[in-house]
């Protein structure tokens, strides 16, 4: 399927690594000139680089979006780049491992503003000159933990839910204009941050070093999914570029769960 997406301006916040890695590159591949973003230097010239080696078109923005100033500067850096941006893939975030018994009213405060408030002020920055072009992508990057909340990590599952809230009421806002909001929820997925999670299970529980008989026994024994595995940032960036497309011209409001099954849920 010709995805249609050579010319468009995509900027994708927290992109140095992980689930927004994979969505540059791919966005890239497509044709879509992309600003990559972050706070490390080093690894957002590694992201840069690797995309402009496959003949992709890429610069990088730095900056920490729980900040108003460097929120603006970013945007404002992006938005200068390519002359616009078409494409906004609100990625970045944090998931700290604290539960109800530690997790301070402050933590709570901060997981807001690094995990929704952060969204908000790009969109704010961004939309703009969505509606004078009339035609745009929002994509907001949540998780199953939005809908499916656990005992641990409250504030993140709390903050993945507004995700998907704020995205439904934005839909309503921007309707006929031309600028489309859904949120994709991922499962478990797997990013270095789980890898690593993963592996120091392994160590405890002496399941050895060997990846492929560790996956299956961390699928069956930790976090179970329908189809056996974890599923990679490639997947999630394959249902999102497909989200940024004209094909989806007809898909807003909605949040799509790409979880392995995981989620044993109707909607």
């Amino acid at each position: 399927m010709e995805l249609k997406l050579a010319g468009l301006r995509a900027l994708v916040t927290g992109s140095s690594s992980g689930i927004g890695e994979a969505i540059a590159k791919l966005l890239a591949l497509e044709g879509v000139a992309v600003v990559v973003h972050g706070r490390r230097e080093q690894e957002l010239q590694r992201v840069t680089n690797e995309i402009i080696e496959t003949k992709g078109t890429a610069v990088y923005v730095r900056g920490d979006l729980t900040f108003e100033d460097e929120a603006t500067e970013v945007a404002t850096k992006a938005l200068k780049a390519f002359g616009g941006i078409d494409i906004l893939i609100n990625n970045a975030g944090t998931y700290p491992m604290q539960e109800w018994s530690n997790a301070t009213p402050k933590d709570w405060l901060d997981m807001f503003n690094c995990n929704v408030i952060s969204m908000v002020r790009m969109i704010n920055a961004i939309v703009g000159q969505m509606k004078e072009r009339g035609w745009g992508r929002i994509i907001q990057i949540s998780s199953i933990a939005g809908t499916n909340p656990r005992a641990s990590t409250p504030h993140y599952s709390a903050s993945k839910s507004a995700n998907i809230n704020l995205s439904v009421s934005l839909a309503k806002e921007l309707a006929e204009t031309g600028i489309t909001v859904n949120s994709v929820s991922p499962g478990p997925i797997l990013t270095p941050g789980l890898i690593k999670l993963v592996y120091q299970l392994a160590q405890e529980r002496g399941w050895g070093n060997n990846w492929s008989e560790i996956e299956p026994r961390a699928v069956k024994e930790v976090l179970p999914t329908l189809v056996g595995r974890f599923g990679r940032p490639e997947e999630v960036a394959a249902l999102v570029t497909f989200l940024c497309s004209p094909h989806a011209n007809f898909i807003t409001g909605t949040n799509y769960r790409i979880d392995g099954g995981r989620s044993g849920s109707v909607n």
